[in-house]
């Protein structure tokens, strides 16, 4: 049961400190710096996401082509540059980590 009320607990929290932002970024005026700032936001947060998992898939930097993450990586980037589909993107990565996982082993 504290399991279930520590969880609720911290959903709570978390929509009440974005809520607040919301509600105080749309009451003011926010400064074009500031606004200009926002925009890096997402794609820094998506990379900070994604390069540890490509880079560092046992722990350890690796940049080899052995590195079966980073090929997936690098096709699902070039997929999703050229086609703009979320989808195929995604389907693309995953089909190649499987394919490559299955040649490796």
């Amino acid at each position: 049961m504290i399991t279930w009320l520590t969880i609720l607990g911290m959903g709570l929290v978390t929509y009440a400190i974005r809520l607040s932002l919301i509600a105080l970024l749309g009451r003011m005026d926010v400064p074009p710096l500031v606004r200009r700032g926002l925009r890096f936001v997402p794609p820094a947060v998506l990379s900070a996401i994604i390069f540890p998992e490509l880079l560092t898939p046992a722990g350890t930097l690796d940049v080899s082509p052995a590195n079966v993450r980073l090929l997936a990586g690098i096709l699902s980037a070039l997929v999703a540059w050229r086609t703009k589909n979320v989808f195929l993107t995604i389907a693309a990565g995953m089909a190649t980590v499987w394919i490559l996982m299955a040649l490796v082993k």
